[in-house]
């Protein structure tokens, strides 16, 4: 027990406690010094004092505080509480546990203490801690709902369902006449309908239906009790009546597609692949069509059929469906239409059928077989899918063709500047595709969408600095691309960390990829509030979904892209170390001792200096600013905006292994988590580790080039090691050579043979020959002329596409670059870079980076000279300002400041 003060001090100590509660922080303070004046050492009071320090982010001074309080009195439970709130709210949350822990052995039965242990225990995922807290809880308030349910939902997330399911029934029996009151009765059905999620999860499926029955005049919320019905007669494989259900649900929404494949589920006439038999599509032709008339306004009903309709009955649903909708003027429908184009054959009816109608919209104004003219807009939104559906299917030209033609028809479609912007980064030319991007823009300056991808069109450009520009447009004035950060804007932070690692700024890079670990971070973190919430409101079902998805959450895009990226500029790091700081240490060792450590106490001062003054000069801003708005948390000044210190890590492949270990735990379906490893664990001689990495890229997809190079490179690497000698060595040796035996590709093979075997099985694929002959290379660097030969000697051929108006081609821009780069960096052969570039460059003229014909940097070059001779003539270039930006920039100063400098940037290149 903590201390005993006098009557007075002791209201001011309660004072301290409320004053605490209600966030009026400088009126704790003030009871606090108050009680210290006589008791100077009264252990409760100097911590409740550091805790309401804390909470005015003077934390050294909070800590300082807490822990003399607790060393004046360590048997007291609220030393011990306030030392864990503090640690909790640094998230340091092991070391919180432990201060409740033991403030728990001084108070064992402290409601808050324990419901405090048991949030914390929620967010750890210590859920043997969590049942027992929970059960403490109950012990000492049987009376409090809360507390029943949070000992339900504990037993629950411990896998223990059954247990669950108990304590669920035994708190129904606390009710007066098992009805809740009237107030409570919306909470009270969703604690029925988390119950009977528990019944079906747990395998009790008969139970769970006839409990549903009996409660359903005490659920509210009527959808979801419909939509349980039916999941659990489908599972019982009552299909009649999962039938009438799902075709009752149907009535109430019919355009969810989830009630149609339920209702074909029912029928037995559902593939999750899509394949059926001509018996199958007859029938669920049937279906559709019955269905059709009841619902004859529904898109799904109409949409559904087109996946599994097939030749002249396809051509002619298909056709039905798009003709109202291209007179309508519906931007999506490619996109609705385009899952179809991985069915074979579909795509070639889709073209077909959009060109006919093209035609006879040019020829008669109307649709073939009909005498109503259509509107104007129809034709442009005819040549608007066409130019998608050919970027599709790699035929930029025609696609270009198209949009302009719809351009030219309807000027002022910002749809069509955007698609064409699509295309034309498709096509390789980034340059043009933001200056198109930026005009598309410009025809609607307060359209948020068109101006995040005009910003994500100039980060694939490389152009940063008027990326962030543009994007700061729509963020809160002075905050800049701070602003940014504190939205979580992702996918800004990855598109601008990628482009900074092409351009080789591995400092900004890291920072970026950085930042998005930090959200998902803060997104792990966020989720502590509401272990309280979800138990109070009881959305009990969608709170055991949030957590599963928490336990799930480092497998998301967004976080695999950026623990790549990070990844990669670690290993760059490593490869080659910042080039600044080995200067800077070379000059310092060449120092003697004293001067050495003069010279590092200057910069220490010199950069607390300017962090100092950076600080002044925010708080002045914020103080200037105070009169216009409401007064504003000062945030703290970014002390490395470039992340140059980032770069000063002792040991990368270190920085490395931590993102790794998330990824193969997240992420082990994706070849490139095991590519990195590879990579990382090769540098770091850890060689078990590397050939894990082989093993689980050979599982994954063994004929990949990827898993070709690091199998070969892996076993060359192994083969020029001198040999075991420790025994350790000789247990790693022996292991390699048990595991070699295993793979098929290396059986009674030499390596050479194995890479040939591989070339001669793949030797149809670009990729698959510029992995055989840079493995050839590394066998044997004398065959490079043979090595490059067998790059070279890859043929370009046009892919078995039916393509009414020309011919597309099986290479990639992305494949063809990654050979060039191979070429120039690895083989070292200028001259081979040069004539793959040339090649290239015919087939993809629009590809700044091969400089072909068409692309925005010659077109751009060609006009300027153009222009000259124009201007020496005295006459004027009409073509001049193809690519330049869209005159309503100019409405303001920072627009024309876009405008110069996106013309700058496209005249340069």
């Amino acid at each position: 027990m903590g201390t005993s003060l006098p009557s007075r001090e002791g209201n001011l100590f309660k004072l301290i406690v409320k004053s605490y509660e209600t966030k009026q922080y400088k009126k704790g303070l003030k009871a606090a010094d108050s009680i210290l004046k006589k008791f100077p050492n009264h252990g409760e009071t100097l911590s409740m004092k550091g805790l309401t320090l804390n909470c005015l982010d003077r934390k050294p001074e909070a800590y300082e505080l807490v822990r003399r309080g607790l060393k004046n009195d360590l048997k007291s439970h609220v030393c011990w509480h306030v030392y864990g709130l503090l640690y909790r709210s640094d998230r340091e949350y092991r070391e919180a546990i432990k201060c409740y822990r033991n403030a728990l052995r001084i108070d064992p039965d402290n409601i808050e203490i324990l419901r405090d242990l048991s949030l914390l225990q929620a967010q750890m995922r210590d859920l043997d801690g969590f049942v027992e807290t929970r059960q403490r809880l109950l012990t000492l308030k049987p009376n409090h709902r809360m507390n029943w349910i949070g000992f339900a939902v504990a037993h629950h997330l411990n896998s223990n369902g059954s247990k669950a399911i108990e304590i669920l029934e035994a708190y129904e029996g606390t009710l007066d006449d098992d009805h809740p009151p009237d107030n409570e009765r919306c909470e009270h059905g969703e604690m029925l309908l988390y119950k009977i999620s528990l019944l079906e999860e747990s395998g009790l499926l008969e139970r769970a239906l006839e409990e549903l029955h009996k409660k359903e005049s005490k659920i509210v919320d009527k959808l979801a009790y419909k939509e349980q019905e039916v999941s659990l007669l489908t599972k019982l494989g009552l299909l009649e009546e999962g039938e009438k259900e799902y075709r009752l649900l149907l009535s109430m929404n019919p355009d969810n597609y989830r009630y149609y494949e339920g209702l074909q589920r029912c029928l037995g006439l559902f593939s999750e692949k899509g394949h059926y038999s001509s018996d199958e599509i007859g029938q669920l032709e049937e279906l559709y069509e019955s269905l059709a008339q009841q619902y004859n306004k529904s898109s799904a009903v109409k949409r559904i059929p087109l996946d599994f309709l097939e030749g002249e009955k396809f051509q002619k649903a298909v056709e039905s469906y798009i003709r109202p909708l291209l007179t309508k003027g519906v931007p999506s429908l490619f996109s609705d239409l385009s899952p179809l184009y991985d069915h074979p054959g579909k795509a070639d009816i889709l073209e077909h059928v959009v060109l006919g109608l093209e035609l006879s919209l040019k020829t008669s104004g109307g649709y073939p077989g009909s005498l109503d003219k259509e509107p104007p807009s129809t034709l442009m939104w005819a040549l608007f899918y066409l130019a998608q559906h050919y970027d599709r299917r790699d035929q930029q030209d025609i696609a270009l063709a198209k949009i302009d033609e719809a351009i030219v028809h309807t000027p002022t479609a910002i749809d069509l500047y955007s698609v064409k912007s699509r295309i034309l980064k498709h096509a390789g030319d980034f340059l043009a595709a933001a200056a198109m991007a930026d005009e598309a823009r410009c025809m609607d300056l307060a359209d948020r969408y068109i101006n995040s991808e005009c910003v994500k069109r100039m980060l694939q450009a490389d152009q940063v600095t008027l990326a962030e520009k543009t994007a700061v447009l729509f963020t809160k004035d002075g905050e800049q691309h701070n602003n940014l950060y504190d939205m979580q804007c992702m996918w800004y932070e990855l598109a601008s960390g990628e482009s900074y690692l092409r351009q080789g700024d591995l400092g900004r890079a890291l920072k970026k990829f950085l930042a998005v670990e930090k959200h998902y971070a803060d997104i792990v973190e966020d989720q502590f509030d509401f272990h309280s919430y979800c138990l109070r409101k009881m959305t009990l079902r969608t709170y055991v979904e949030m957590l599963k998805f928490q336990d799930r959450l480092h497998s998301h895009t967004y976080f695999r892209k950026a623990a790549f990226g990070a990844v990669r500029c670690y290993i760059k790091l490593y490869d080659s170390p910042s080039k600044p700081s080995a200067e800077e240490d070379d000059e310092m060792s060449k120092l003697p001792p004293s001067q050495r450590k003069k010279l590092r106490q200057k910069q220490k001062k010199a950069e607390a200096r300017a962090k100092k003054e950076a600080e002044i000069k925010t708080e002045e801003s914020q103080a200037s600013n105070a009169s216009k708005s409401v007064k504003r948390h000062v945030k703290p000044v970014d002390p490395d905006p470039h992340g140059e210190r980032l770069l000063q890590v002792e040991d990368p492949l270190l920085e490395a292994t931590k993102y790794l270990k998330l990824l193969q735990e997240y992420s082990p379906d994706f070849l490139e988590t095991h590519v990195l490893s590879f990579e990382v664990h090769m540098r770091k001689q850890k060689r078990l580790c590397a050939l894990k990495a082989v093993r689980n890229l050979l599982r994954l997809n063994a004929d990949h080039p990827d898993t070709h190079r690091c199998l070969i490179k892996f076993f060359h690497k192994v083969g020029s090691l001198p040999a075991a000698v420790t025994t350790a060595e000789k247990i790693i040796w022996a292991a390699i050579e048990e595991e070699r035996l295993t793979y098929g590709q290396l059986r009674e093979k030499s390596l050479l043979e194995a890479n040939a075997s591989f070339f001669e099985t793949h030797k149809d694929s670009l990729m698959h020959r510029a992995a055989a002959a840079e493995m050839l290379f590394v066998l044997e660097s004398n065959k490079k002329d043979e090595a490059v030969k067998l790059i070279e000697e890859s043929i370009n051929e046009p892919l078995s596409i039916k393509g009414l108006l020309g011919p597309a081609r099986k290479w990639k821009l992305k494949d063809c670059i990654a050979v060039h780069s191979a070429l120039e960096k690895i083989f070292d052969d200028q001259d081979a870079a040069l004539r793959w570039k040339l090649r290239c460059a015919e087939y993809f003229p629009y590809s700044t980076y091969f400089g072909g014909k068409k692309c925005s940097a010659i077109t751009k070059l060609a006009h300027h000279q153009t222009e000259e001779t124009s201007e020496s003539a005295g006459t004027v270039n009409p073509h001049a300002t193809e690519f330049s930006t869209n005159g309503n920039l100019e409405k303001s100063e920072g627009s024309k400041d876009l405008a110069g400098q996106l013309h700058s940037s496209l005249v340069l290149s």
